[in-house]
This record gives C-alpha cells, sequence and structure tokens, in this order.
C-alpha cells in the first residue's frame, strides 16, 4: 500500500491522462456538473482483463457489464436528481461524477486520482488542510477489499468515503480508516447473527467457503469466535481465490464441491462474491447435491443465483440481508432511462447497446469476437432487431430482472450526505449561507455528527462510522422453476437477538416444516450430559448420576440437587425424598398391629377361662400361677410392637427392645420352670443328685433371676450401645430414605439379648426333649419342645433377613415377635383350654400312670415316690409289677411344688404284691 501511495504521489504532478486517453469516457464514464460534486464509485463492470499479465502502466480495460451494480449507480444518481428537484439545498446544485472500478482495487485508486485531479493535476503537501478538490465526498465502492484500499488513500486527504455495502470489520477501526463511514453494520453484526441462526435452528456440524480477499478473511475469522460462543463446530473449511480466472476457478470449484459432498455436515456458509457462488452452486446442481446454504449479505438477495437454471435442486438457501426498500419514483425512473440534463452517462449507453442493439450475429455458433460475452447477451430484448436508434428505447428490464429494493441503503447514503451538507453550508428554507468550495474534512466532520429521518426511521453514525441498523433474515422459498426471498424474521444490532415474524415456512429438505438436522451427535436430552469427544460438538450422551440432574437439552455437566432433595440416574429434576416408615395408615402396620392387639385379647380370653376353671384337673397339671406369669410377659411382648409402628424416634426405639427383651425373657423363664419340673419329677437320677437337684427347684427364684439378668443386660446395652435413629445415608439409587432404628453403633447389645432369649429357649428345648417320654397328662414336654423349637425356627430365620434387608428389619422383627408369641399360646395355653372346655375330666391317675409305665423302658426298676398336687383319686391294685396308690392332699405341698417323701424299689423279676404309698 505504501508503495502503491508513492506511485500515486509520485504521478500527481503529472497529468492525469494524456491528451491521447479519453479517461473520462473509459472508467468515469457519468458526470453531471453541480455546485458541490459528488464522487460515485462502482463497478459497472465487474471484470479487469487480463491483471496478471500487465507490464506496461497502460490503461485497465474492464468487461462483462454487472446489471446489479450498475442498478445501484442509477439509485444514486436518481435520489441526487430528486434533491436538487426537491430544492432541500435552497440554491445549491449538486452534481455528480461516477467512475468504474470493474470490482478491482487498483483501477478503483486510478479513478480517485482523477477524481481529486485539480486541472487535470495532483499536488504533493506536507499539509491539506486546504486542499478543495472539485469531488468533496465518494460514495462507495462496492467491495470491502476495494473500499479498504481507497479509505487508505483518501485518508491522506481525509475526504470522506461512503459505502453502502462494503461490512468488513477492519473498516471500523478509525486509526486505519478514519474518513470511512457506512450505511450498514459491520460484519462482526453479521457473523453473530448467524452463528445465533445456528444455535436457534440446532446446527452445530457446519462447512465454510469463503474468499480469498479481505472481506471474506475477516468475516471468517469473526464467524470463528461467534461460533464458539454458540457452540458450533467447523467440519470443514476452504478458501476460493479472488484472483482466479476462469480457466483456474472450474478445478478450484470442483474441489470444492468435492469436500461438500464428502462432508457429514448437512450445512454451509458461504462467504463469498455472487460470481464465485454461481460458479459453485452450478457444480451442486450438476452433480444433484443438496445442502442448507447460509447466504452472506454479499449474495443474499442475488436474483441473478435465485434465477439459474436448477436452482430448486441444490436445497434450502437462508440468509441475512440489509434494510431494504422499494421506491416507485425509481421504479419509473430505470423504465425511463435518460441522462441528467447537462450531463453524460456513458454506462445508459452502453447498457441501452447491449439490451436494444440488434446482433443476430451474436448468437451464432461462431459469434464475431466483438460480441458481448454470454451473460451479456442474455440482456439482449426480443425485440432488439425492430428498434432502429437503441439510445431511445425503455422497458421495464431493470424492473424486472433486479431487486431495486438493494438500492435503498444508496439513497440512504445520498440523503446523509445532503443532510450533512444542509448543516455545512448552513442553509435555512432559502438559501445556503456557507462557503460552496470547502475542504472536503469539514464534510466529514459533520457527517459522524449528522442525526435524520429517512422514510419514517432515524440514523445516525455510531463511534466508529457505522449505522447500527437491523438485518432482515430471509430464505429463499420455491418460486416455479426459480426462487423468490420471504423475510421470516429480523437481527437487531443492539440487543442481539433474532426476532422470527414466520416459523411455518416449508423447508426444502425435509418438506415441510421440520427443520433439517446438521449436527456431529444427536442431542443430549435432559436428564443427561454432553461428553465431549476429539470436537467440541462430537460427544456421546451420558445419563446424569444419582443425585444430579439436567434440565434442558445439550447441557455439558449436570447440576446437583439442592439440599433436602435427590434425583435418580437420568432425571430432568429433583425431588423430596420419601420417607419409609411403618405409617399407621399402611395396610401392613394396620395387619402388624391388629395381631398384636389381638393377642393380647386372646390372652385376656386365657386368662379368664385359666382363673375360672383354676381348680380343674388340667388347670393344675398346667400351673396356672406360672401360667398367668407368661400371659403378663407375653402381653408385653405383644404390646413391644405396637411401638414399631409409627415414625420412629430414639425413645420408642429403646422402649420397643426394653419391652420385647423383659416381657420375653420372663415369658421364657415360666417355660424353663416347667420344663425344670418335669425332668426332676420324672427322670431318674441317683439318690444324691437327685437331692441337689430338687434343692435347685426355685420357681420364684429362678423366674427373678433370669428376667433381671436380662435387664441388667438391657440397662448395659442402654448405656452403652442404645439404639436410637439410624443415620446411614440413603441408597444413592433408591428415592425412599428409610427412616428406622438403629440398635446401637456395634449391636453387640441387641445381639447378647435375643442369644440371652435363645439359650434360654434351647435350655428348655433340651430339658423338654429328655423328658419327652413321660405322658403328656402329667407334664407339657410336647408343648415345651413344639414351641422352642418355633420359636428357634422363628428368629434363625430372623437374623439372616434382618442382616440382609435393612429396609424390612422393623417389620421382620415385628413379625418374628408375633410368630414366637402366638407359638407359646397355641402351644401352651390353646390346649388346655381346649381340655377344660370340651374334653372329659374323668381320666384316672391310674391311667395315666399305666400310659407313663408303658412307655418307659423296662430297665428303669427306680421310682421316685413323690408328692405331687393331682386331683384327690384313691386306686388300689393287685397285679404283678404294678402301683398300689393312695392319694390324697398333704398340708405340707402347694401348687406348683414338688414334695419327694420315699425312694423305693418297685420292680421284681417275679411277680409279687406289693403296697407303696404315693401321696400328693
Amino acid at each position: 500500500m505504501y508503495r502503491l501511495l508513492s506511485a500515486l504521489i509520485a504521478l500527481s504532478s503529472l497529468q492525469a491522462c494524456g491528451g491521447e486517453c479519453d479517461f473520462a469516457h473509459s472508467m468515469c464514464g457519468a458526470q453531471a456538473s453541480g455546485d458541490v460534486v459528488i464522487g460515485i464509485l462502482m463497478p459497472c463492470h465487474h471484470k479487469v482483463k487480463a491483471p496478471d499479465k500487465r507490464i506496461r502502466p497502460e490503461s485497465y480495460h474492464c468487461s462483462d457489464f454487472h446489471l446489479p451494480s450498475f442498478m445501484r449507480s442509477l439509485a444514486v444518481i436518481h435520489e441526487i436528481e430528486e434533491i436538487n428537484a426537491a430544492g432541500f439545498l435552497p440554491g445549491v446544485r449538486l452534481g455528480y461524477m461516477m467512475c468504474d472500478t470493474c470490482s478491482f482495487a487498483s483501477t478503483a485508486l486510478q479513478n480517485v486520482e482523477y477524481m481529486l485531479a485539480v486541472n487535470r493535476s495532483l499536488n504533493v503537501d506536507c499539509d491539506y488542510s486546504d486542499f478543495r478538490p472539485r469531488v468533496k465526498i465518494i460514495l462507495g465502492a462496492l467491495s470491502s477489499e476495494v473500499s479498504i484500499a481507497v479509505a487508505r488513500l483518501l485518508s491522506v486527504y481525509m475526504i470522506p468515503l461512503l459505502s453502502s455495502t462494503s461490512s468488513a470489520q477492519d473498516l471500523s477501526d478509525k486509526r486505519r480508516y478514519p474518513g470511512f463511514l457506512r450505511t450498514i453494520p459491520s460484519d462482526k453484526h453479521q457473523t453473530k447473527a448467524i452463528g445465533q441462526v445456528m444455535h436457534d435452528f440446532g446446527w452445530n456440524w457446519v462447512g465454510v467457503v469463503y474468499g480469498d480477499d479481505e472481506y471474506g478473511r475477516a468475516a471468517f475469522q469473526s464467524f470463528l469466535k461467534d461460533a464458539e460462543e454458540n457452540s458450533v463446530c467447523l467440519n470443514y473449511k476452504e478458501v476460493l481465490p479472488d484472483s482466479l480466472d476462469n480457466s483456474q476457478r472450474s478445478p478450484r470449484i470442483k474441489q470444492v464441491a468435492e469436500r461438500i459432498r464428502s462432508s457429514t455436515a448437512r450445512v454451509v456458509l458461504l462467504i463469498l462474491k455472487a460470481v464465485h457462488v454461481e460458479a459453485l452452486l452450478k457444480e451442486m446442481i450438476r452433480t444433484n447435491t443438496s445442502r442448507t446454504w447460509i447466504a452472506s449479505d454479499a449474495w443474499s438477495r442475488s436474483r441473478s443465483i435465485a434465477q439459474m437454471e436448477g436452482i430448486n435442486k441444490v436445497g434450502d438457501i437462508l440468509g441475512f440481508t440489509f434494510v431494504t426498500g422499494k421506491n416507485e419514483s425509481f421504479d419509473k425512473y430505470l423504465k425511463n432511462l435518460t441522462v441528467t440534463p447537462g450531463g453524460y452517462n456513458h454506462f445508459i449507453e452502453e447498457y441501452k447497446n447491449l439490451r436494444f442493439n440488434c446482433t443476430p450475429e451474436c448468437f451464432s455458433d461462431k459469434a464475431p469476437s466483438y460480441c458481448p460475452s454470454p451473460d451479456e447477451l442474455k440482456m439482449k430484448a426480443g425485440n432488439a432487431c425492430n428498434f432502429k436508434d437503441p439510445q431511445e428505447q425503455n422497458d421495464d428490464h431493470l424492473v424486472t430482472a433486479l431487486d431495486t429494493s438493494l438500492a435503498f441503503l444508496h439513497r440512504l447514503a445520498v440523503w446523509a450526505t445532503a443532510n450533512a451538507l444542509k448543516k455545512l453550508l448552513k442553509c435555512n428554507g432559502s438559501s445556503c449561507l456557507g462557503e460552496i468550495n470547502f475542504p472536503p474534512w469539514k464534510l466529514l466532520e459533520e457527517l459522524k455528527k449528522v442525526q435524520f429521518e429517512f422514510e419514517n426511521s432515524s440514523f445516525i453514525f455510531d463511534k466508529n462510522g457505522d449505522f447500527e441498523d437491523s438485518y432482515n433474515l430471509i430464505i429463499w422459498e420455491k418460486d416455479g422453476d426459480h426462487r423468490r426471498f420471504l423475510k421470516i424474521g429480523n437481527y437487531h444490532v443492539l440487543n442481539k437477538q433474532i426476532e422470527f415474524e414466520k416459523k411455518d415456512f416449508i423447508w426444502f429438505s425435509t418438506a415441510n416444516t421440520t427443520i433439517p438436522q446438521s449436527r456431529c451427535s444427536e442431542r443430549c436430552a435432559p436428564g443427561s450430559f454432553k461428553k465431549i469427544l476429539n470436537a467440541s460438538c462430537c460427544h456421546n450422551c451420558t445419563l446424569c448420576v444419582a443425585g444430579t440432574f439436567s434440565a434442558e437439552w445439550d447441557l455439558r455437566t449436570c447440576q446437583r440437587c439442592p439440599n433436602g432433595t435427590w434425583s435418580l440416574k437420568g432425571w430432568t429434576q429433583c425431588k423430596q425424598r420419601k420417607e419409609s416408615f411403618l405409617r399407621w395408615s399402611d395396610p401392613l402396620p394396620i395387619i402388624l398391629t391388629a395381631a398384636a392387639v389381638f393377642g393380647i385379647l386372646l390372652l385376656l380370653v386365657t386368662f379368664i377361662i385359666f382363673l375360672v376353671n383354676r381348680n380343674s384337673p388340667p388347670m393344675k397339671r398346667a400351673e396356672v400361677r406360672l401360667s398367668c406369669v407368661m400371659m403378663a410377659g407375653l402381653s408385653v411382648s405383644f404390646a413391644s410392637v405396637i411401638w414399631f409402628m409409627g415414625k420412629p424416634n430414639v425413645h420408642l426405639c429403646r422402649a420397643r427392645q426394653v419391652m420385647y427383651a423383659l416381657g420375653f425373657t420372663l415369658c421364657m423363664s415360666c417355660v424353663l420352670v416347667k420344663a425344670f419340673r418335669t425332668f426332676l419329677a420324672f427322670l431318674p437320677f441317683g439318690q444324691l443328685t437327685s437331692r441337689r437337684l430338687h434343692k435347685l427347684y426355685k420357681p420364684l427364684v429362678i423366674v427373678i433371676v433370669i428376667t433381671s439378668l436380662q435387664g441388667v443386660i438391657c440397662l448395659l446395652w442402654l448405656i452403652l450401645d442404645s439404639p436410637d435413629i439410624d443415620d446411614t445415608p440413603p441408597d444413592p439409587q433408591s428415592m425412599t430414605h428409610l427412616i428406622s432404628c438403629r440398635e446401637g453403633h456395634t449391636y453387640i447389645g441387641f445381639g447378647i439379648m435375643l442369644s440371652y432369649i435363645a439359650l434360654l429357649a434351647l435350655i428348655g428345648f433340651l430339658l423338654a426333649f429328655k423328658g419327652r417320654k413321660v405322658p403328656q397328662e402329667f407334664s407339657e414336654t410336647g408343648n415345651i419342645i413344639f414351641s422352642m423349637l418355633m420359636y428357634l425356627f422363628v428368629w434363625v430365620c430372623f437374623i439372616p433377613v434382618y442382616i440382609m434387608n435393612n429396609e424390612s428389619s422393623t417389620t421382620v422383627q415385628a413379625s418374628a415377635i408375633l410368630v414366637s408369641s402366638y407359638g407359646i399360646i397355641f402351644c401352651h395355653f390353646s390346649p388346655k383350654c381346649y381340655q377344660v372346655l370340651w374334653k372329659s375330666n374323668t381320666e384316672t391317675l391310674e391311667r395315666i400312670l399305666n400310659k407313663w409305665r408303658a412307655i418307659s423302658s423296662p430297665k428303669h426298676d427306680v421310682v421316685t415316690e413323690i408328692n405331687i398336687d393331682f386331683p384327690r383319686v384313691t386306686l388300689s391294685s393287685e397285679k404283678s409289677d404294678s402301683f398300689i396308690i393312695s392319694s390324697t392332699s398333704p398340708t405340707s405341698c402347694s401348687s406348683g411344688t414338688l414334695c419327694i417323701s420315699s425312694y423305693t424299689t418297685l420292680v421284681t423279676k417275679r411277680k409279687m404284691t406289693r403296697k407303696r404309698s404315693i401321696s400328693c
């Protein structure tokens, strides 16, 4: 650039163009005089012939007339004429000088040199504060690349350059381009809008093709940052060189097209000029490749691309455009093209020649060399050969073939200039009092401050010289074999939000309103999170672990549940854990409580039966007093079951275990006394051994000692390792918080308590088993054996279930207590009640003893003479090996005591008759 500036300044002292060269006709081909002249830089041609083969500094030769840019330049000219006609600047007429940049920066610089020349020369000065060229401001250029080159040069003179299409982000840098302004936002806003629309439509896996020019490179770099902010990843990026001619462009286009076809990304962003997009889409049409294309502002409203043959095969196209607006006056002007009075416009002449000149030979297979290019021939009117003078003809081709609403921003630039001039020239309703030939930097100063109304909208430049306006979001919908532009929303620059106006449009890819997808991985639903793989958009979906949740799509982490709440694996929200305990309203607690109450009532009925029939033989044999104590113990045991219901607390946890332990131990001690009595009364021992054992038979003492020992165990348990509420954390995979009692930290006390009862049961079982051959009418050995076996079986089953299933430990223990308690009732009390209420009581002692003798071993030749409290019965028998019994009721022995009076030999080898006395 510095070398370029040096060359320009070195040539500035020379004439801008020699006498042989008509530069005004070849490049700056439109002009109208005026008090204040506005420069117009537009590419009426979009190609320079063979710039790479240029050696001598000859004039540039442009080709390929560019109709859309020509229309834009006409919009500026028309608006200048409208301002002059309206007398907006009283006494001041605006003129213009329009030059063709040919979409080439060097040509544009040459045009600027011509515009700034004074008397066809450009002097070199140290200070240009008083530099007063004819052109006070330049409107243009079309592309950012050209604007960047021109803005650098004009910054030397501080001449304002006002563009309506150059959106490169670099141009907002006032350190490098202090004189540049534009009526559009910077590309940094456009790339933000593109990134957000990708995010809103759920596209995170895209490809990008951009041009190797200032516009393409800057926009691509800006998009990279915005893509990252919106979680969008690039599958690929491709660059199309801007300087390639047709022969070089085709192979590169095919390479890019193949890359697009082989990619898994279904969305492609094209930051290219319209001519490159057209070539690429032709290749896509040829290979029948469909994608979703996102257009940059450079081609998002390209009518030529929208009318391409086969355009409907390429898929969906959407993009962002600048603000547009139709103007009937301008459309009417295009239908009746005339040159400004007093001026000239060779570009209009060229257009009319292309449109209305009769050249049928140019449509033959061997067209002459002077014929226009195939694209230019498309402008030819069908009835061109009917006209004699092409310059006299007009039609509506420009209005129908082009989108004239794109001229809105160029018209806006003219009005911004006019409003700044109005302030600078101090215009009132009748005249302008300011100096007409002012230095251009003064106009730049006013432009930066100008604020004006245009078509019911207010406009002002920001600190970077940009308009912070909105973008229109459009989609290319089907219009027969072509496409038309449908506005579906807006992107507001200030609040950085997309506002959709229409969402029910039809997508080509899905043939309905379903949005096409372009993702490296499937979206992660709520309840899961993304586990990133090699790229941030490629991931596996992993369910949130227990205690965490995700309520939205595509979260990178799961959130922890707030205090007091929990979630299971894969949940989308946290909930309160349900407290689990034996609620009074639940069926199982009702059943258990009913069973406990029924047990107590059953014991009460049994107690009444025993009390009423206490003098009957079965009741006397059942030891009424001991049985009543057993009933009391079982009642306490049943009552303990009730405390297993409801929400546990420390006091209930302690009370229920102590109640059960003492109550059931009291019952077991009575059973043990009964078993011990039978063991002593009916089993043969030596005399000495028998007497020693008889001294131990103290029922009251045994019951008190055994129960007291259990009381000591419980007391120590409560002191050293007391039951309390279990504070074990709930299972992470459960939404139930089990509230239960913990029988101490070590469970030693609980184990000793149960082991003590089990030991009593085992001893009772062994004693009863030893005397199992004693007649049932004399003892309760069978009942004791069966009840103890039931107890031991229940509690042996209870232990592993209790240990392995902590959640139902409360229910298991309550059930075990009930089963073992009912076992005592049905084994000990029910048979006695049955005998009293329904069975005959006439069975004599002789019959009972005969039964016992029959089941006794014949080897036993010793019988102890005993005194037991039976009913009064007298019987005698004179048979060999028989008893002669006289039954009385002694006063020295009470119920429940065992009185041993004599020990005599009864058995002989021969048949003898002897008499012995057994008294009770």
